[in-house]
């Protein structure tokens, strides 16, 4: 009897700051695994940050670090000039933050996954995806790094000894090197949430996702992210995970 194909559902959330609203996080809370929550760098404030904690206790998901540039006008997707010294210092305070929040709600953190341009810049540069990991394991050697498939991150954690989850987007398009397009790129979204439920079930099934350019690319998708920023937030995550039960897909 064949083993049942398995992936964890991710979300960005916890991205509201004061009283400027970001996506409604507990409507896409049923249909998701795990979430990744603002730390107060890009998005979130202390507020928001217990409240969603509470929230993914309330629903039975995963908690993660979801740490950012310290760039709050440009939600953290605008690349900074940054040491790996300066990265080990942003995320330990992030991610101890988060931790704290957690801590006095009776719970504690499952993986911290990085945000925007750090998640990307970490993608390439060894010397900031080692500077993530390490701050990881200095904090919780047991914490789950969450990053882009076939990144210097994930060889990062593998490398610190971490436990990495490959991470794959349903609602981005990929390059023939395995990046993600760039946000400037008019095609860098998917918009269709169809489309994005079968480009998921491509990559779960076969291990690789049609790039723009139309070459096969080689990916693992341990977990899919969904954005919660996104208008069409709720709407993608209720088909996605439709379409994953639909195929036999457990989300774990």
């Amino acid at each position: 009897m064949n083993k049942p194909l398995t992936v964890d559902l991710n979300c960005d959330m916890g991205e509201s700051l004061g009283a400027w609203k970001m996506g409604d996080d507990e409507a896409i809370l049923p249909y998701v695994s795990a979430v990744n929550i603002a730390c107060g760098f890009h998005a979130g404030d202390p507020a928001t940050m217990m409240r969603t904690v509470r929230l993914a206790l309330k629903y039975k998901v995963k908690i993660g670090a979801h740490p950012g540039l310290p760039d709050l006008v440009g939600f953290g997707r605008r690349e900074m000039q940054l040491t790996a010294q300066e990265v080990y210092e942003l995320v330990v305070y992030q991610v101890g933050a988060l931790a704290a929040c957690a801590k006095v709600q009776g719970s504690a953190l499952h993986h911290v996954k990085p945000h925007g341009a750090l998640y990307n810049m970490a993608a390439k540069k060894s010397e900031l995806a080692d500077a993530i990991a390490t701050a990881m394991y200095d904090i919780d050697p047991a914490l789950i790094l969450y990053g882009l498939s076939g990144s210097e991150l994930i060889k990062a954690g593998k490398t610190k000894g971490l436990k990495v989850y490959s991470e794959v987007f349903a609602d981005r398009t990929y390059q023939q090197d395995g990046t993600l397009t760039s946000r400037s790129d008019k095609h860098a979204l998917i918009h269709d949430p169809k489309l994005a439920a079968e480009q998921v079930v491509h990559m779960i099934k076969t291990g690789k996702v049609i790039s723009l350019q139309g070459t096969a690319v080689d990916i693992q998708a341990d977990t899919i992210c969904l954005h919660g920023d996104s208008k069409e937030a709720v709407q993608f995550a209720m088909i996605i995970n439709q379409t994953l039960k639909d195929n036999h897909i457990l989300i774990r």
